[in-house]
């Protein structure tokens, strides 16, 4: 078995090598690839769930094994031992908001799991301007985006699982909407090397529909242009709607490795990697540490510790050596985007566990954001 762990390990390696350097090949200035840099819809798909995952970044599909594996990979909740809700919540950029939550229930004698979540994105009453009334016309307008999810997990063996979640996507800017369905796929591999439990982790995200967005928030009135070699006369406007494209989901797909380099009874040190390949953006990579002391005097309680840090290809703004004299460039803080802190107070005992998580991750030049999550398992 280790033996079969180790190709595995090493053949997710080799596929991560080539993919990366077959994008860096194609990265000469041409646009010869099938990447939809900014073209796909739904990105609120990729938020994220939960305060502990985002202070470990993509690395925790790899140890995921709460409720909100239902949304980092959903092999992982297969391993959950007892029913568990999270819900997690935070203000993204721009006075937006998002929130998370899941809850999921192990039943066949722990062998299978059913899950489900849903997660929401979105600001409101936000003033309309316009070309004719630049202070505003008096009207608001507001973003409302949502997805809802339901997940079966499976352990095929004591050390593999699978997971399948299939989900609903509503989007609704103004006055226009759209809709559509995703699925998500993972695995999950854990064994031991010199009695300390390592991951392994394969998980592809939102593929799905595309989003064609309707709606009166389309509708216009035009006046209609007499036929060639007619008189143009003054007409009344006639109503029409836009048409719209279609829109991809943001797919993903994600390696991630874990290897415990502490594991006792009293601390555990996990160090974590990944690998992931989005459809609308170049390669990135990068790895995290959990720490944790656990039953501290044996009183029940447990502290934890979290950084991660996901190197973004795409972070490459350079100053411009033409600003003006005294223009302080935000560009460097580019390089921070995916850099993550973060911890958790957590209780156990008996079936009862309760953990309360903060996470601060960085976003570039868009400054930094907290995030929230309470965890309840019986």
């Amino acid at each position: 078995m280790r033996s079969l762990f180790c190709r595995a390990v090493t053949g997710a390696v080799l596929v991560g090598v080539v993919a990366v350097s077959a994008l860096s090949a194609q990265d000469d200035g041409r646009r010869d690839d099938n990447t939809a840099f900014g073209t796909t819809s739904a990105e609120f798909l990729l938020l994220g769930a939960g305060a502990r995952g985002a202070a470990l970044g993509n690395s925790f599909a790899a140890i995921a094994t709460d409720p909100t594996a239902l949304y980092w990979n959903p092999a992982g909740v297969a391993e959950m031992t007892r029913p568990g809700f999270t819900f997690s919540h935070y203000s993204y950029v721009a006075e937006t908001r998002y929130s998370w939550g899941g809850v999921a229930f192990p039943f066949n004698d722990g062998q299978s799991t059913i899950g489900f979540q849903f997660g929401t994105f979105g600001f409101g009453e936000q003033p309309v301007y316009t070309i004719a009334t630049p202070e505003g016309d008096g009207t608001t307008y507001s973003v409302n985006e949502a997805f809802a999810g339901v997940t079966y997990a499976q352990n095929f063996s004591d050390r593999f699982s699978a997971g399948i979640t299939a989900k609903y996507i509503n989007d609704q800017l103004a006055d226009s909407k759209a809709s559509g369905f995703a699925l998500d796929f993972g695995t999950g591999f854990h064994a031991l090397i010199a009695e300390k439990p390592i991951r392994a982790s394969f998980v592809i995200a939102n593929l799905g529909s595309t989003l064609v967005h309707t709606g009166t928030g389309l509708d216009v009135n035009v006046n209609r242009p007499a036929p060639p070699g007619q008189t143009d006369l003054p007409q009344d406007p006639q109503p029409a709607r836009y048409q719209t494209e279609s829109f991809g989901l943001p797919v993903v797909f994600r390696i991630g490795l874990s290897y415990d380099f502490v594991s006792s009874a009293s601390s555990r040190l996990s160090v974590l990697g990944n690998f992931e390949q989005p459809n609308n953006s170049n390669p990135t990579g990068g790895g995290g540490l959990e720490y944790a002391l656990m039953d501290i005097g044996q009183s029940g309680f447990t502290v934890m510790a979290r950084g991660s840090y996901d190197y973004k290809s795409d972070n490459n703004f350079k100053q411009d050596p033409t600003a003006e004299a005294g223009f302080t460039s935000t560009y460097p803080s580019e390089g921070l985007d995916g850099l993550a802190l973060g911890g958790a107070l957590a209780y156990a005992r008996g079936d009862l566990f309760i953990s309360l998580d903060y996470a601060y991750r960085h976003l570039g030049t868009l400054g930094g954001t907290n995030y929230f999550s309470a965890t309840l398992n019986w």
